[in-house]
């Protein structure tokens, strides 16, 4: 039975805290980003439009669709306390879980993946969801006890194996690696082992050279020697080199690149950067990486000045999963890391992509806020 007199001192704590504003920094990287994002997707993806019969504005039309929605998600998420999330962590958890077992058995194959759900004219991708649903469960485990052998937080780690297992079957083993690392890392700041980290971190390379199927294995092989199959599974990688060696320093102009023209099949999601530096060079190139460097200094600022443990991890989650997925887009596109589908964060084209990490922004928004609590002063 709840104390009554417990719950009315409760909502008067409530009423004296004053929220301050939030980060106004981190809105501006993040809406200079999408900025980027359309621009980038109009001129790489106008060329597709055309060839496939459509307006050239038809990516760039359902982008700010997906904007739009990701704008109520972000202010929805932002505007209430973030501590509730802690809650609803393992119910999402499970829902996710739902959708990715429907992927499996229902899901829409792109580019022999199996990564999508198609309901009627929408079309999304749970394992993008699968990220904040995994920051949420570490949060919220780690928050409560760091030693990963308690047998009462296996009800969190338990949903998250369940995940990494799907997402590697449909394959999307880059995902699996997002996860993996962004996992280690908030284990580390939580204060975890170190020789713990360095152990998994060992037991996953080795295990990863027998898991690997042998597609993934030829990506790695091609990716060291493209020219091997410089007209199949090479190709891609070549396209993409061309298109940095012909943006130079300055680029080419805004529009003006030549590898979006039918050479550089997905020019719009996963070598969009590729696109991007021919048209801007490498100082277009530098401006990108620099509001990434930007996002990523913020989020941790946002996360060393929260005095909560779970906003602390899961604000530092939801900054370094970003980051490591913008820079595994910027490798790849560069030939510095093999062949695998992921996309640009706020940039590449891509609905769920968008959606999700917008209202990943809106949670590090509200914690980005100060929680002050405002005593009364009585004045005799």
């Amino acid at each position: 039975m709840s104390n009554p007199n417990y719950n009315e001192s409760e909502q008067q704590v409530n009423k004296n805290v004053i929220l301050s504003s939030y980060d106004t920094t981190l809105v501006f990287i993040v809406l200079f980003l999408i900025i980027v994002g359309f621009l980038a997707i109009f001129s790489a993806g106008a060329p597709k439009c055309i060839m496939q019969g459509a307006p050239s504005t038809f990516f760039v039309s359902r982008q700010f669709i997906w904007f739009i929605l990701g704008c109520i998600g972000m202010f929805t998420l932002s505007r209430f306390n973030y501590k509730v999330l802690d809650r609803a962590a393992l119910p999402f958890a499970w829902i996710i879980i739902v959708l990715l077992i429907a992927v499996h058995f229902k899901g829409t194959t792109v580019n022999g993946a199996t990564r999508w759900l198609t309901i009627g004219p929408i079309q999304f991708q749970p394992s993008e969801a699968a990220k904040l649903a995994v920051m949420l469960l570490l949060s919220s485990a780690f928050s409560k006890d760091i030693n990963i052998t308690n047998g009462k937080m296996f009800k969190y780690y338990i949903p998250i194996v369940i995940m990494l297992g799907f997402i590697f079957k449909q394959p999307n083993l880059s995902m699996c690696m997002i996860l993996a690392a962004s996992s280690l890392y908030m284990y580390f700041i939580a204060g975890g082992s170190i020789k713990l980290i360095a152990s998994t971190i060992g037991m996953g390379v080795f295990g990863l050279c027998f898991a690997l199927r042998s597609f993934q294995k030829q990506r790695i092989m091609i990716w060291l020697n493209p020219e091997s199959d410089p007209y199949g599974a090479g190709y891609n990688i070549i396209q993409s080199m061309l298109a940095f060696v012909a943006g130079g320093f300055f680029g080419e102009g805004y529009g003006n690149s030549r590898q979006k023209l039918g050479w550089l099949p997905e020019g719009h999601t996963d070598f969009i950067y590729a696109v991007w530096a021919e048209e801007f060079g490498f100082l277009g190139c530098l401006l990108i990486i620099g509001l990434f460097l930007a996002f990523l200094q913020r989020g941790l600022l946002i996360s060393a000045k929260c005095e909560d443990l779970f906003g602390k991890l899961l604000s530092a989650g939801i900054t370094v999963s970003i980051c490591i997925q913008a820079y595994i887009n910027i490798a790849v596109a560069s030939s510095m890391f093999p062949a695998t589908g992921v996309p640009m964060p706020f940039i590449s084209y891509g609905g769920t992509s968008l959606f999700i990490t917008m209202c990943m922004i809106g949670i590090l928004l509200n914690i980005s806020k100060k929680r002050i609590r405002r005593f009364p002063i009585n004045v005799q």
